[in-house]
């Protein structure tokens, strides 16, 4: 590897490592939120009502993925391969279209939910007390649809920084400001709700005057830019990526489907506090590829093969030192971080993390092989990928959930992530002659089985508080660092990253 070739991979690890800082930044803040949000209502308004807005939260995500037709993921795509080959006048056109059809798509899908309310709330959950909540859901359609086309377009101009403040701050703070200011004056009906949609309102807003602010003049219609028809060029790309969107959307929420239609909504609330304290696996993996997806697809359009190769191998190395040792950390604590964050009455759905987290860990390594397919424009393979597993998933849903409750749910969804990132790996493999991984990673592996064997060590002779549990993870995680470090786990691209990272930190050389 030539001393050019390292000094581009290097860049590119850089832009996207610091992209990462922000994203983190932002993650940071989108997760205490969340689960602030979460609290709240789990236990200001009982799993029954914390079920119930899960559910609406899945119909309104379903119904924006329709209206939505994979254009802003198309647009990100596009965006980067016209900016890569300097192509840049037919991007004021393709958004101008984009947002006037997806007005309109979004539109007649909300009238459209507020039609099917009745049925959805009386047939297929069987409560009229989904009702109000889907008629307000059915408000923020538009908005939700039309707030992601401008967050496509700061994603595709890698503006990471206001990308990551509204997507992951001014929503979340949005919507548990309103909830609290709700719950503090007693207001029960419809609190939750309400709260939501200002949250998807407030986002809208932001991203809308984020575009207008930092991109007005990359976004005009510029002469020669206007073709017959602008979308015309992605409909290809992304009408399977609708599909596909619909498509994940449904293998994501199957499981509280299937729970809230074989069990009951109590059952729906407790298996949703275990899938987002599991999704906490996926937040590197999505720090990571806000920036490299339009990266590498710019570097794709340009045949900088080897170096994509290298970014992607690279990435996936990031992404499993730092999910092993949290994946083991739940893995081991289940219960007392389910208190902690929930309280008690939510402690059945222990097993239920358990298994979803041991599958999150596999499904944050299948992220970075699915976006190098979504790369070189294979979206209808993805959508294949996609129909497949969620048939599986339905199918061991139906068989398990009956029987097993949240358990088989867990169960189920843990295989499709096993499966979904073996089947892009071997597609990364025929399409592009590599996988994204590295060797190194099955040394990480091994390696991070000492510290896990000493946690247990201790565990057995302490009573387990949130105080002790933290602790706990801190020796985890200095005895895993250590190890890295000793073992040479880190190459020189990752050590070039760490004094990246410690200069923006300002840390003086001599202690450093």
């Amino acid at each position: 590897m030539t001393r050019k070739h390292n000094l581009a991979i290097d860049k590119s690890l850089k832009i996207i490592a610091l992209s990462a800082i922000v994203v983190l930044i932002g993650a940071i803040f989108s997760k205490i939120f969340t689960y602030l949000y979460r609290i709240l209502i789990a236990r200001s308004f009982g799993p029954e009502e914390y079920g119930l807005f899960s559910l609406a939260t899945m119909v309104v995500i379903l119904f924006v993925s329709l209206a939505s037709l994979g254009i802003p993921e198309g647009l990100v795509r596009f965006i980067a391969l016209y900016r890569g080959n300097k192509n840049v006048k037919k991007i004021g056109a393709l958004v101008k279209s984009a947002l006037g059809f997806l007005i309109f798509t979004s539109v007649v899908t909300s009238i459209a939910l507020i039609m099917l309310t009745p049925w959805i709330s009386l047939n297929l959950f069987h409560t009229d007390k989904l009702i109000p909540y889907l008629y307000l859901a059915a408000l923020a359609i538009p908005f939700y649809t039309i707030a992601n086309v401008y967050l496509s377009v700061l994603r595709a101009f890698e503006k990471i920084a206001s990308y990551s403040f509204i997507l992951n701050f001014m929503q979340n703070f949005t919507k548990i400001a309103a909830l609290a200011i709700f719950v503090f004056f007693g207001m029960k009906i419809n609190a939750i709700m309400f709260s939501y949609v200002l949250g998807i309102l407030a986002m809208f807003l932001a991203a809308f005057v984020a575009v207008k602010v930092k991109l007005a003049h990359n976004l005009k219609v510029q002469k020669g830019g206007r073709g017959l028809n602008p979308l015309r060029e992605i409909f290809s790309y992304s009408w399977p990526l609708s599909l596909l969107s619909v498509a994940s959307f449904i293998l994501y929420w199957v499981d509280s489907f299937t729970i809230g239609y074989f069990r009951n909504p109590v059952e729906v609330g407790l298996y949703n506090v275990a899938v987002p304290l599991a999704a906490i696996v996926m937040i590197v993996p999505d720090l990571i590829i806000q920036l490299f997806f339009p990266l590498v697809t710019k570097e794709y359009s340009r045949k900088n093969y080897s170096l994509i190769q290298e970014l992607s191998k690279q990435a996936t190395k990031w992404v499993f030192l730092v999910n092993v040792p949290l994946t083991l950390i739940i893995l081991l604590f289940p219960g007392v971080i389910i208190n902690f964050f929930f309280g008690s009455t939510y402690l059945a759905a222990e097993q239920s993390l358990q298994l979803l987290t041991l599958g999150s860990l596999f499904g944050s390594l299948s992220i970075i092989p699915a976006h190098l397919i979504s790369m070189i424009g294979k979206s209808k393979l993805m959508l294949g990928n996609t129909l497949a597993m969620l048939a599986l998933n339905v199918v061991l849903n139906i068989l398990l959930v009956p029987r097993y409750g949240m358990a088989g749910a867990a169960f189920s969804t843990m295989v499709i992530f096993i499966c979904i990132s073996i089947i892009y790996g071997i597609q990364c493999r025929k399409f592009l002659a590599f996988i994204p991984v590295r060797r190194k990673m099955i040394e990480i592996f091994f390696f991070s089985l000492i510290p896990l064997l000493i946690v247990i060590g201790l565990k057995s002779f302490l009573i387990l508080t949130p105080l002790v549990l933290i602790a706990l993870g801190i020796v985890f995680l200095l005895i895993y660092a250590a190890i890295i470090w000793i073992f040479k786990c880190l190459d020189h691209h990752d050590i070039y990253i760490i004094r990246i990272f410690l200069q923006k930190l300002k840390i003086p050389e001599k202690q450093r």
